[in-house]
């Protein structure tokens, strides 16, 4: 491999990095942060992806498009979309036990992966759509990716500076309040039904733009890329690994999970042999379960354990209590 195939494939990877990192700073606003089990991602990052297709594509007599609108306006309309779907949902779900809400939400992604899949008039059926733009085509040739990977950087630093600023406001501590105690902020005085309901809009919005970063980096999708063991397992195993309720924990989850991920995939398609490589994708799903497994029993607070934020009037009555105990 020359220097000019290891650069590629080096902003190739941190691109999808980059990617899946923002799918998991969305993921960890709703459980992470308010404890909502959603099992829907794959549901809301196709939302995101076939919308800033559909609305950045040429004309095609096949399907819906032909608006040629700029990336900066599929991936908006993207977010919006993914967030007023979300909405919907939630009014309906979000009084629902975490394990109903956990089995509406994949009930309603594999719905929508259906529909991407069967209306071929809307989507192209299986068949996917192709020529999506890439950021700054026509400006410029980027052989190698860069301004891909400057693109989902940008996003990925404005999501994680936003969702860290609310993290540490009042409204954050909301929402880890509703996570630890919901009949506690609810006698507060809280609508905790409120609160829940934006941390599901706003980490369904994020995956949304994820989607849509996905599908320009790519320039195609189809039902395929949606598979819910690839874009829902996957974004589970990086929040859990890397620190749940940590924004800082779900990106280094992203990083550790999808370097095991790759690295395994060129592991096997250099060194297996060939009657064994339709099997290796169930071997290194297996690998990344085990590996779950394995932090579950011996850190189950992640890489990166949540910080535990304690107010100046917490840490004075704290410190009074000690001396009274005579610690």
């Amino acid at each position: 491999m020359d220097l000019f195939e290891l650069f590629t494939f080096v902003v190739f990877f941190l691109s999808l990095v980059g990617i899946y990192g923002v799918l998991a700073l969305g993921l960890n606003v709703q459980w992470g942060l308010t404890g909502l089990f959603n099992i829907g991602i794959a549901g809301f990052f196709a939302i995101g992806a076939y919308t800033s297709a559909i609305l950045t594509t040429a004309d095609s007599p096949g399907y819906v498009g032909g608006f040629g609108l700029p990336m900066a306006v599929g991936l908006l309309v993207g977010i919006l979309l993914s967030g007023t779907i979300a909405l919907l949902i939630g009014l309906i779900t979000l009084n629902l036990r975490e394990d109903y809400l956990a089995i509406a939400t994949i009930g309603i992604a594999e719905i929508i992966r259906l529909v991407l899949k069967n209306e071929e008039w809307l989507t192209n059926g299986v068949r996917g759509i192709a020529g999506i733009p890439r950021p700054f085509a026509g400006w410029f040739d980027d052989p190698t990716g860069v301004t891909n990977l400057l693109v989902v950087a940008l996003a990925l630093v404005v999501v994680y500076a936003a969702l860290e600023r609310g993290r540490q406001s009042p409204w954050g501590r909301v929402m880890r309040a509703i996570r630890e105690r919901e009949i506690a902020v609810m006698a507060a005085g809280k609508n905790t039904v409120r609160f829940r309901l934006e941390s599901f809009v706003l980490g369904s919005a994020i995956m949304g733009l994820a989607g849509g970063l996905y599908a320009h980096f790519f320039g195609f999708v189809s039902p395929e890329a949606f598979d819910p063991m690839y874009t829902t397992f996957l974004i589970w195993v990086m929040l859990i690994a890397g620190g749940s309720g940590n924004n800082r924990g779900a990106l280094l989850g992203a990083l550790v999970i999808w370097t095991i991920w790759a690295g395994t995939e060129y592991l096997t398609n250099a060194f297996a042999p060939p009657e064994y490589l339709t099997r290796a994708a169930t071997v290194r799903m297996f690998l990344v379960g085990l590996l779950l497994e394995i932090i579950l029993l011996t850190r189950p607070q992640g890489l990166l354990p949540e910080s535990q934020f304690v107010t100046r009037r917490e840490e004075r009555r704290r410190r009074r209590s000690d001396i009274s105990d005579g610690k």
